[in-house]
């Protein structure tokens, strides 16, 4: 037996590995609080998304196999690089370890994304209502810089409960990176971002607002504040990310406004990410 053909043997012996999913490059990290943080890499050539999607991000696990856990893409669908926002569980089989990336470190990335907070899953309307928790903020990172989310709507706000104000931090520097940003207001049309309004409240630490969106939104001070009707199914569409409770509970008062939920292949008047874990 020659060299080559014991080669080919040799090479037809072996089992087979599974392939892994596309390695990329971390690019930034920020820590925001000694619970969140975000971070940015590399986006795969191949990588097509809308604003709002989901994809499968992890690390090599110690039994040689990827852990990846679902992960909204913050960044909107014309950014080069991937840009994700998340809790730090120091127990947690993926964040205790995510949580300790550095610039060159490489996450695993399975290129599929998938997600029900899109635009092609509403019915048109004239007002879009962002309701977020937590990380929750984080698909709507997207589609607030989302030139379609200004095309589509008369008026957008985005509204993000928290427990304490540190964890509002990333959400409210975003916001006034969009109304500032040269790039943007080019990309969006300054006209277009001044539809943006922002409504931030926290639960535990006193704020400018405190309360739960919820409750906010059944005394009607939410309407008040920000001087507007409320909630009609004519004129309102609604996107909704969250921890289970909050879903569920925003699920009860935007079908008592007259809403119902859609899906990418049935639109309606709201819709609701499940596969969301705070």
């Amino acid at each position: 037996m020659d060299d080559m053909t014991e080669a080919l043997l040799t090479d037809t012996a072996k089992p087979k590995v599974p392939t892994l999913p596309d390695a990329q490059k971390v690019t930034f990290v920020k820590h925001w609080t000694d619970k969140l943080f975000s971070f940015r890499c590399t986006r795969p050539a191949s990588l097509r998304f809308r604003s709002g999607e989901f994809v499968m991000i992890g690390l090599m696990g110690d039994n040689g196999r990827p852990l990846l856990r679902a992960y909204s893409i913050a960044s909107p669908s014309w950014d080069e690089e991937l840009e994700f926002y998340s809790i730090k569980v120091q127990d947690g089989p993926l964040t205790s370890r995510l949580q300790h990336l550095e610039v060159g470190d490489e996450i695993i990335l399975r290129p599929k994304p998938v997600g029900t907070l899109v635009h092609d899953a509403l019915l048109p309307g004239k007002r879009i209502w962002f309701f977020a928790t937590g990380t929750g903020f984080a698909p709507f990172a997207s589609l607030l810089r989302d030139p379609q989310t200004y095309e589509d709507y008369e008026e957008v706000i985005i509204t993000h409960t928290c427990r304490e104000v540190g964890e509002l931090t990333y959400g409210a520097e975003l916001i006034d990176s969009i109304r500032n940003d040269e790039m943007l207001k080019e990309l969006i049309g300054e006209e277009n971002l001044s539809k943006l309004r922002y409504y931030p409240t926290t639960t535990r630490e006193e704020s400018p607002k405190m309360g739960r969106i919820t409750d906010l939104m059944r005394s009607g001070e939410v309407f008040a504040d920000l001087g507007i009707d409320p909630i009609a199914p004519e004129t309102d569409r609604a996107m909704v990310c969250g921890n289970l409770a909050f879903n569920l509970e925003i699920k009860e008062l935007l079908e008592g406004f007259g809403l119902n939920e859609g899906a990418n292949s049935d639109p309606k008047e709201y819709v609701v990410e499940k596969a969301f874990v705070d």
